[in-house]
Protein backbone atom coordinates (compact mmCIF):
# COMPACT_ATOMS: atom_id res chain seq x y z
CA UNK A 1 0.00 0.00 0.00
CA UNK A 2 1.60 3.04 -0.76
CA UNK A 3 0.32 6.59 0.96
CA UNK A 4 0.64 10.17 -1.00
CA UNK A 5 0.45 12.88 1.90
CA UNK A 6 1.71 16.61 1.86
CA UNK A 7 4.29 15.55 -0.61
CA UNK A 8 5.44 12.66 1.50
CA UNK A 9 5.03 9.26 0.11
CA UNK A 10 4.80 6.27 2.82
CA UNK A 11 5.05 2.50 1.60
CA UNK A 12 3.62 0.13 3.77
CA UNK A 13 3.61 -3.28 3.71
CA UNK A 14 -0.32 -4.62 4.70
CA UNK A 15 0.76 -8.33 5.63
CA UNK A 16 3.91 -7.75 7.77
CA UNK A 17 1.75 -4.79 9.79
CA UNK A 18 -1.83 -7.58 10.54
CA UNK A 19 1.05 -10.05 11.66
CA UNK A 20 2.52 -7.20 13.98
CA UNK A 21 -1.03 -6.41 15.09
CA UNK A 22 -2.24 -10.40 15.43
CA UNK A 23 0.62 -10.84 17.65
CA UNK A 24 -0.48 -9.29 20.55
CA UNK A 25 -3.12 -12.08 20.24
CA UNK A 26 -1.42 -14.49 19.72
CA UNK A 27 0.41 -14.47 23.00
CA UNK A 28 -2.62 -14.08 24.92
CA UNK A 29 -4.02 -16.91 23.00
CA UNK A 30 -1.04 -19.22 23.72
CA UNK A 31 -2.06 -18.87 27.68
CA UNK A 32 -5.61 -19.58 26.99
CA UNK A 33 -5.85 -22.63 24.76
CA UNK A 34 -2.40 -23.42 24.56
CA UNK A 35 0.85 -22.94 22.33
CA UNK A 36 -0.15 -25.61 19.58
CA UNK A 37 -4.05 -24.10 18.95
CA UNK A 38 -2.69 -21.05 19.18
CA UNK A 39 0.16 -20.96 16.66
CA UNK A 40 -2.42 -22.65 14.06
CA UNK A 41 -4.75 -19.56 14.53
CA UNK A 42 -1.82 -17.34 13.94
CA UNK A 43 -0.37 -19.37 10.96
CA UNK A 44 -3.77 -20.08 9.26
CA UNK A 45 -5.70 -16.45 9.91
CA UNK A 46 -4.11 -15.20 6.67
CA UNK A 47 -3.62 -18.80 4.91
CA UNK A 48 -7.95 -19.58 5.43
CA UNK A 49 -8.90 -16.90 3.11
CA UNK A 50 -12.90 -16.27 2.58
CA UNK A 51 -13.61 -17.21 -0.76
CA UNK A 52 -17.04 -17.43 -1.91
CA UNK A 53 -18.98 -20.13 -4.72
CA UNK A 54 -22.51 -19.34 -5.21
CA UNK A 55 -24.59 -21.50 -7.51
CA UNK A 56 -24.96 -20.07 -11.05
CA UNK A 57 -28.74 -19.75 -10.89
CA UNK A 58 -28.82 -17.89 -8.13
CA UNK A 59 -30.05 -13.90 -8.98
CA UNK A 60 -29.77 -12.47 -5.81
CA UNK A 61 -33.36 -11.46 -5.86
CA UNK A 62 -36.09 -11.61 -3.25
CA UNK A 63 -38.42 -12.97 -5.99
CA UNK A 64 -36.89 -15.80 -7.34
CA UNK A 65 -37.75 -17.37 -3.95
CA UNK A 66 -41.01 -16.39 -3.28
CA UNK A 67 -39.77 -13.92 -0.84
CA UNK A 68 -41.93 -10.68 0.36
CA UNK A 69 -40.59 -8.82 3.04
CA UNK A 70 -44.10 -6.94 2.79
CA UNK A 71 -46.11 -9.90 2.80
CA UNK A 72 -49.25 -9.18 4.79
CA UNK A 73 -51.31 -12.45 4.06
CA UNK A 74 -50.64 -16.10 5.34
CA UNK A 75 -49.24 -18.94 3.36
CA UNK A 76 -50.85 -21.52 5.03
CA UNK A 77 -47.60 -23.06 5.04
CA UNK A 78 -46.60 -23.10 9.26
CA UNK A 79 -44.34 -23.37 10.99
CA UNK A 80 -43.39 -22.86 14.34
CA UNK A 81 -39.70 -21.78 16.64
CA UNK A 82 -39.21 -23.84 19.22
CA UNK A 83 -37.26 -22.13 22.48
CA UNK A 84 -36.10 -22.61 26.03
CA UNK A 85 -35.37 -19.59 28.58
CA UNK A 86 -31.92 -18.10 27.50
CA UNK A 87 -32.02 -18.88 23.99
CA UNK A 88 -31.64 -15.29 21.41
CA UNK A 89 -31.98 -16.81 18.18
CA UNK A 90 -35.40 -16.69 18.00
CA UNK A 91 -36.26 -13.48 16.29
CA UNK A 92 -33.75 -13.81 13.49
CA UNK A 93 -35.17 -16.99 13.00
CA UNK A 94 -38.78 -16.06 12.78
CA UNK A 95 -38.05 -13.52 10.18
CA UNK A 96 -36.21 -15.98 7.82
CA UNK A 97 -39.22 -18.11 7.85
CA UNK A 98 -41.53 -15.28 7.50
CA UNK A 99 -39.44 -13.90 4.49
CA UNK A 100 -39.31 -17.34 2.47
CA UNK A 101 -43.14 -17.07 2.91
CA UNK A 102 -43.96 -19.38 5.68
CA UNK A 103 -46.09 -19.11 8.67
CA UNK A 104 -44.63 -18.49 12.08
CA UNK A 105 -45.61 -19.82 15.23
CA UNK A 106 -43.70 -18.71 18.54
CA UNK A 107 -43.81 -21.62 20.90
CA UNK A 108 -41.86 -21.77 24.59
CA UNK A 109 -41.51 -25.08 26.11
CA UNK A 110 -43.97 -24.10 28.38
CA UNK A 111 -46.91 -24.23 25.78
CA UNK A 112 -45.68 -27.77 25.22
CA UNK A 113 -45.38 -29.16 29.07
CA UNK A 114 -48.83 -27.57 29.77
CA UNK A 115 -50.30 -28.83 26.52
CA UNK A 116 -51.47 -25.72 25.35
CA UNK A 117 -49.37 -26.65 21.74
CA UNK A 118 -49.49 -29.59 20.37
CA UNK A 119 -47.93 -28.89 16.93
CA UNK A 120 -50.09 -31.34 15.26
CA UNK A 121 -50.85 -28.24 12.54
CA UNK A 122 -47.36 -27.30 11.96
CA UNK A 123 -44.93 -29.06 9.41
CA UNK A 124 -41.66 -27.48 10.03
CA UNK A 125 -40.04 -27.01 13.87
CA UNK A 126 -36.96 -24.73 14.35
CA UNK A 127 -35.10 -25.40 17.80
CA UNK A 128 -33.41 -21.84 17.81
CA UNK A 129 -29.83 -21.04 18.95
CA UNK A 130 -28.95 -19.60 22.15
CA UNK A 131 -28.21 -20.31 25.50
CA UNK A 132 -31.04 -22.36 26.98
CA UNK A 133 -31.15 -21.89 30.90
CA UNK A 134 -27.63 -20.19 30.61
CA UNK A 135 -25.77 -23.41 29.59
CA UNK A 136 -25.35 -24.15 33.33
CA UNK A 137 -25.77 -27.89 32.87
CA UNK A 138 -23.75 -28.34 29.47
CA UNK A 139 -25.12 -27.09 26.13
CA UNK A 140 -28.38 -27.96 26.05
CA UNK A 141 -28.75 -30.38 28.88
CA UNK A 142 -31.20 -28.52 30.71
CA UNK A 143 -33.21 -27.95 27.72
CA UNK A 144 -33.16 -31.74 26.67
CA UNK A 145 -34.16 -32.33 29.92
CA UNK A 146 -37.62 -30.26 29.75
CA UNK A 147 -38.43 -32.94 27.15
CA UNK A 148 -37.19 -35.73 28.78
CA UNK A 149 -38.66 -35.87 32.55
CA UNK A 150 -42.22 -33.80 31.08
CA UNK A 151 -44.49 -36.39 29.41
CA UNK A 152 -46.89 -33.61 27.69
CA UNK A 153 -43.29 -32.52 26.14
CA UNK A 154 -42.15 -35.77 25.51
CA UNK A 155 -45.01 -36.74 24.23
CA UNK A 156 -46.04 -33.73 21.39
CA UNK A 157 -42.13 -34.64 20.23
CA UNK A 158 -42.54 -37.76 19.64
CA UNK A 159 -45.75 -37.67 17.99
CA UNK A 160 -44.12 -35.00 15.77
CA UNK A 161 -41.67 -36.81 14.30
CA UNK A 162 -43.51 -40.13 13.72
CA UNK A 163 -45.02 -38.05 11.31
CA UNK A 164 -44.91 -38.00 7.21
CA UNK A 165 -44.70 -34.86 6.61
CA UNK A 166 -42.76 -32.82 8.96
CA UNK A 167 -39.44 -31.37 8.83
CA UNK A 168 -37.09 -30.17 11.59
CA UNK A 169 -34.07 -28.11 11.89
CA UNK A 170 -31.37 -27.20 14.69
CA UNK A 171 -29.30 -24.29 14.78
CA UNK A 172 -26.12 -24.01 17.20
CA UNK A 173 -28.49 -24.72 20.65
CA UNK A 174 -30.88 -26.03 19.18
CA UNK A 175 -28.18 -28.80 16.88
CA UNK A 176 -26.87 -29.88 20.55
CA UNK A 177 -30.78 -30.66 21.61
CA UNK A 178 -31.51 -32.06 18.51
CA UNK A 179 -28.08 -34.72 18.81
CA UNK A 180 -28.77 -34.95 22.89
CA UNK A 181 -32.39 -36.04 22.03
CA UNK A 182 -31.04 -38.55 19.28
CA UNK A 183 -33.29 -37.02 16.97
CA UNK A 184 -31.05 -36.99 14.03
CA UNK A 185 -30.04 -40.62 13.95
CA UNK A 186 -32.34 -42.39 16.39
CA UNK A 187 -31.69 -45.86 16.88
CA UNK A 188 -27.85 -46.46 16.04
CA UNK A 189 -25.31 -48.42 18.06
CA UNK A 190 -23.00 -45.54 16.75
CA UNK A 191 -24.60 -41.88 17.88
CA UNK A 192 -23.26 -38.79 17.22
CA UNK A 193 -22.61 -36.27 20.19
CA UNK A 194 -21.38 -32.89 21.10
CA UNK A 195 -18.25 -32.10 22.92
CA UNK A 196 -16.42 -28.72 24.06
CA UNK A 197 -14.56 -26.84 21.38
CA UNK A 198 -11.04 -28.32 20.66
CA UNK A 199 -9.56 -24.69 21.98
CA UNK A 200 -11.67 -24.90 25.37
CA UNK A 201 -12.92 -21.85 24.20
CA UNK A 202 -15.67 -19.80 23.02
CA UNK A 203 -15.25 -19.61 19.05
CA UNK A 204 -16.99 -16.54 17.20
CA UNK A 205 -15.92 -15.95 13.75
CA UNK A 206 -17.56 -15.39 10.48
CA UNK A 207 -15.80 -18.37 8.19
CA UNK A 208 -16.23 -20.44 5.27
CA UNK A 209 -18.20 -23.48 5.10
CA UNK A 210 -19.26 -25.79 2.01
CA UNK A 211 -22.48 -27.98 1.08
CA UNK A 212 -21.43 -31.17 0.03
CA UNK A 213 -23.70 -33.62 -1.65
CA UNK A 214 -26.14 -34.43 0.67
CA UNK A 215 -29.55 -35.50 1.05
CA UNK A 216 -30.96 -32.73 3.55
CA UNK A 217 -34.13 -30.96 2.17
CA UNK A 218 -33.34 -27.81 2.93
CA UNK A 219 -29.62 -27.94 1.59
CA UNK A 220 -29.53 -30.76 -1.04
CA UNK A 221 -30.32 -27.65 -4.00
CA UNK A 222 -26.85 -25.94 -2.50
CA UNK A 223 -24.76 -28.65 -2.79
CA UNK A 224 -21.50 -27.15 -4.34
CA UNK A 225 -21.68 -23.74 -2.82
CA UNK A 226 -19.08 -22.34 -0.79
CA UNK A 227 -20.45 -19.68 1.64
CA UNK A 228 -20.01 -17.17 4.21
CA UNK A 229 -21.72 -17.77 7.89
CA UNK A 230 -21.55 -17.05 11.81
CA UNK A 231 -20.20 -19.22 14.28
CA UNK A 232 -20.49 -18.81 18.15
CA UNK A 233 -20.34 -21.79 20.59
CA UNK A 234 -18.40 -23.61 22.87
CA UNK A 235 -19.18 -26.78 22.64
CA UNK A 236 -19.63 -27.64 18.87
CA UNK A 237 -17.26 -30.27 18.06
CA UNK A 238 -18.80 -33.16 16.34
CA UNK A 239 -17.59 -36.30 17.41
CA UNK A 240 -18.85 -38.82 14.89
CA UNK A 241 -17.53 -42.38 16.21
CA UNK A 242 -16.92 -44.76 13.26
CA UNK A 243 -16.35 -43.89 9.31
CA UNK A 244 -17.50 -40.48 7.77
CA UNK A 245 -19.91 -42.71 5.39
CA UNK A 246 -22.10 -43.67 8.29
CA UNK A 247 -23.16 -39.99 8.65
CA UNK A 248 -25.09 -37.68 6.06
CA UNK A 249 -22.79 -34.58 6.67
CA UNK A 250 -24.61 -31.74 4.98
CA UNK A 251 -22.79 -28.90 5.82
CA UNK A 252 -18.67 -28.42 6.46
CA UNK A 253 -16.89 -26.21 7.38
CA UNK A 254 -14.06 -25.32 4.07
CA UNK A 255 -10.90 -25.70 6.32
CA UNK A 256 -10.29 -29.03 8.08
CA UNK A 257 -7.42 -27.04 10.25
CA UNK A 258 -8.02 -24.54 13.23
CA UNK A 259 -9.95 -21.94 13.23
CA UNK A 260 -11.40 -22.87 9.80
CA UNK A 261 -12.81 -25.67 12.05
CA UNK A 262 -13.54 -23.62 15.06
CA UNK A 263 -13.81 -26.66 17.00
CA UNK A 264 -12.37 -29.60 15.60
CA UNK A 265 -14.90 -31.75 14.51
CA UNK A 266 -14.75 -34.86 13.21
CA UNK A 267 -14.70 -34.61 9.30
CA UNK A 268 -14.77 -30.87 9.59
CA UNK A 269 -18.74 -31.11 9.98
CA UNK A 270 -20.53 -28.44 10.54
CA UNK A 271 -24.01 -30.12 10.37
CA UNK A 272 -25.66 -33.69 9.72
CA UNK A 273 -29.16 -34.69 8.83
CA UNK A 274 -31.39 -38.03 9.21
CA UNK A 275 -31.66 -40.56 6.50
CA UNK A 276 -34.72 -39.32 4.87
CA UNK A 277 -33.06 -35.95 5.07
CA UNK A 278 -35.94 -34.28 6.97
CA UNK A 279 -34.60 -33.54 9.58
CA UNK A 280 -31.11 -31.30 10.02
CA UNK A 281 -29.11 -30.02 12.71
CA UNK A 282 -26.53 -27.50 12.16
CA UNK A 283 -24.30 -25.51 14.50
CA UNK A 284 -23.44 -22.37 12.10
CA UNK A 285 -26.23 -19.46 12.51
CA UNK A 286 -27.74 -19.19 8.66
CA UNK A 287 -30.52 -16.51 10.31
CA UNK A 288 -27.41 -14.49 11.04
CA UNK A 289 -26.30 -14.16 7.22
CA UNK A 290 -29.54 -14.18 5.80
CA UNK A 291 -28.78 -10.45 4.26
CA UNK A 292 -25.68 -9.49 2.53
CA UNK A 293 -24.80 -6.65 4.97
CA UNK A 294 -24.81 -9.56 7.47
CA UNK A 295 -21.99 -11.50 5.85
CA UNK A 296 -18.60 -9.64 7.45
CA UNK A 297 -17.66 -10.15 3.40
CA UNK A 298 -19.21 -10.54 0.46
CA UNK A 299 -19.02 -11.21 -3.21
CA UNK A 300 -17.94 -7.30 -4.05
CA UNK A 301 -19.30 -8.06 -7.87
CA UNK A 302 -22.56 -8.73 -5.99
CA UNK A 303 -23.70 -5.36 -5.65
CA UNK A 304 -26.94 -5.20 -6.37
CA UNK A 305 -28.24 -8.26 -4.30
CA UNK A 306 -31.33 -8.23 -1.97
CA UNK A 307 -30.82 -11.73 -0.36
CA UNK A 308 -28.00 -14.06 0.63
CA UNK A 309 -28.51 -17.96 -0.61
CA UNK A 310 -29.42 -19.17 2.79
CA UNK A 311 -33.05 -17.95 1.77
CA UNK A 312 -32.65 -21.05 -0.78
CA UNK A 313 -32.84 -23.43 2.06
CA UNK A 314 -36.14 -22.60 3.90
CA UNK A 315 -37.64 -21.87 0.22
CA UNK A 316 -36.70 -25.08 -0.15
CA UNK A 317 -38.22 -26.40 3.07
CA UNK A 318 -41.72 -24.35 2.12
CA UNK A 319 -41.76 -26.18 -1.37
CA UNK A 320 -41.38 -29.74 0.59
CA UNK A 321 -44.53 -29.00 2.47
CA UNK A 322 -46.12 -27.43 -0.07
CA UNK A 323 -45.83 -30.67 -1.86
CA UNK A 324 -46.95 -32.97 0.55
CA UNK A 325 -50.29 -31.00 1.08
CA UNK A 326 -51.09 -31.45 -2.56
CA UNK A 327 -50.13 -35.06 -1.94
CA UNK A 328 -53.14 -35.46 0.91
Amino acid sequence: MVINKSGKTWQLDVHKLRDEWFKTSYLLDRDQCGPDLAEKRFVNYSRQSLQFKFSPYFSGNFSQYGADPKRMAPSGIKSAIIREKGVNGDREMAYMLYLAGLDVKDVHMTDLITGRETLDDINLIVFVGGFSNSDVLGSAKGWAGAFLYNERARDTLKRYYEREDTLSLGVCNGCQLMVELDLVVPGRNTKPRMEQNASCKFESAFLNVDVPENKSVMFKSLSGSRLGIWVAHAEGRFILPGNEEQYNISLKYSYPGYPGNPNGSDHHAAGICSDNGRHLAIMPHLERAIFPWNWAAYPQERTEDEISPWIEAFANAREWIRNMKAKR
